[in-house]
């Protein structure tokens, strides 16, 4: 394409002019690698209603947003949309945004000659970056989704990069490493051990990790040489679909508590508000990694005209859409509450456990979170320094 309002070197200038892209070798992959080869086409749009809406490569909303740092939706309800006129509920596949690729590209910190293994090949324009940077030798990519894997590797084909494609699991092991790095393009709450364990000693995992509760963040994570990685939140928000056995809970929150069912009753001293945490602050990482599948929801008493009063009294529910839930009364003044629990967890126990914890360690800012997985898959989530774990 010669029009300079379309084309990677417009990608390449407006990555540059935000920092976002410094490393240089990564800016001539991205000026080299054309974006709109990799996209499908059509790409489905939220509308205001919830749907998502598909949109043609002759549409303005596709051409316009191809070049510009926007995630791009590229899979509906797993390839079968759910609504009419062909209108999808959920995001099943996407074209990462711009801004984002290049963070956690950089954040590989290759050299020459490193063997990458990429989890989720997408479109294949994050592959085609690897292999304009290391060569196509050295780029292994795994996908889950057969008809994604296809056409990622047309696309592949046609752009002129031949790297190892493999249709597969990305959680299971993946043959031909070690690698000197991994990079997950898929988020995860649980980092599998296939991903570790394919790393060499020294080498790197960057993965966007976290939860529905506190949110996903990019985590550079380095092989220890003993089966363990450790590694720092990187600050980076890192909003990627989630593993497929790790997905949120699809449905209303009301489709997961049996309001008539007999709970179990108690008085706690505290404030059930703790679930009303700082968008992407310390302690919702926190609550999140030590309380797995948390999910709340407030319910406020409402004005005349059915507006929410956001003071006073409220009750606030938590479930984990597998069974339990709890609820929970605030009153203003208070010095005990009362809550009540379901199911085979005591959520509200978990959760004050784990702002204890959060607590203990000196209310930790996200930027002072790392975590170690270990040779067995546990996970733990430290402040500092991995020495100083959150134990509940």
């Amino acid at each position: 394409m010669t029009d300079p309002e379309y084309g990677p070197d417009r990608l390449a200038d407006l990555l540059v002019e935000d920092g976002v892209l410094t490393d240089p070798a990564w800016e001539a992959a991205v000026r080299a690698v054309r974006r709109h080869e990799f996209l499908p086409e059509v790409v489905w749009v939220r509308d205001d209603d919830g749907w998502r809406t598909p949109y043609g490569r002759d549409t303005p909303q596709w051409r316009n947003a191809v070049y510009a740092d926007y995630a791009l939706v590229t899979q509906v309800d797993d390839g079968r949309p759910a609504g009419p006129d062909g209108r999808g509920r959920y995001p099943t596949s996407s074209a990462s945004q711009p801004s984002l690729v290049v963070a956690m590209l950089q954040a590989l910190d290759v050299a020459e000659g490193h063997r990458v293994l990429e989890i989720g090949t997408g479109t294949g324009y994050n592959t085609a970056l690897l292999c304009h940077r290391l060569g196509d030798e050295n780029v292994t990519s795994i996908e889950v989704d057969e008809t994604v894997a296809r056409q990622a590797a047309a696309n592949l084909k046609a752009a002129g990069y031949a790297p190892r494609l493999v249709v597969g699991d990305g959680a299971e092991p993946v043959d031909g490493g070690p690698f000197d790095r991994v990079i997950a393009t898929v988020g995860a709450k649980r980092i599998p051990r296939a991903w570790v364990s394919r790393l060499r000693p020294g080498g790197r995992l960057v993965v966007p990790w976290g939860s529905d509760f506190g949110g996903h963040w990019l985590v550079t994570l380095t092989a220890d040489g003993n089966g363990a990685v450790h590694g720092r939140l990187d600050g980076i928000e890192a909003a990627f679909m989630w593993l497929r056995d790790q997905r949120s809970h699809k449905g209303e929150w009301s489709d997961h508590i049996d309001f008539d069912a007999k709970m179990r009753d108690a008085v706690t001293a505290l404030d059930p508000r703790v679930v009303h945490v700082e968008e992407g602050g310390g302690a919702g990482v926190v609550l999140g990694a030590l309380v797995p599948d948390l999910y709340q929801i407030t319910a406020w008493p409402k004005d005349a005209e059915g507006h929410p009063i956001r003071s006073g009294r409220c009750t606030v529910w938590v479930y984990d859409a597998r069974g339990s839930w709890g609820a929970a009364t605030y009153l203003p003044d208070a010095d005990s509450y009362e809550v009540s629990t379901y199911g085979p967890r005591d959520l509200w126990a978990e959760i004050g456990a784990a702002w204890r914890a959060w607590q203990r360690a000196g209310r930790p800012g996200r930027e002072r979170l790392g975590l170690t997985v270990t040779p067995s898959g546990e996970h733990r989530l430290w402040a500092d320094e991995p020495g100083s774990v959150l134990t509940p």
